[in-house]
């Protein structure tokens, strides 16, 4: 089913294998690691990677559901489910336009 690797020092999550995910788009991230101050290493199907940086969205008063992550804690939940960045209280991010904008400056802010 899921292959799932987790190193105990850090949290670095890789998934190798998404069974239900046809046709296998480049895009689908298949490892994410939580790093300080609010942002997350990917690395995606295709071996693009870059860095998510969202302490300014998830800081703003009008965060909305992004709100919820600005504890350190639930920040750190952030895991690979079905080729998406997603955290443990269901919140998500698009992971073709994170993909689309790492291709081309190597990271996303999330304002």
């Amino acid at each position: 089913m899921f292959n799932i690797d987790t190193a105990e020092a850090d949290s670095t999550i890789v998934i190798d294998d998404y069974p239900y995910e046809t046709p296998r788009s480049p895009w689908r991230v298949k490892q994410v690691e939580v790093l300080e101050d609010f942002a997350l290493r990917v690395t995606f199907r295709d071996g693009v990677s870059g860095i998510v940086r969202m302490a300014e969205r998830v800081h703003r008063s009008y965060a909305g559901v992004f709100n919820s992550l600005s504890d350190p804690s639930m920040f750190a939940t952030a895991s690979v489910v079905f080729g998406a960045v997603t955290w443990a209280n269901g919140v998500d991010l698009a992971p073709d336009a994170m993909h689309d904008e790492i291709a081309r400056n190597g990271e996303w802010i999330l304002r």
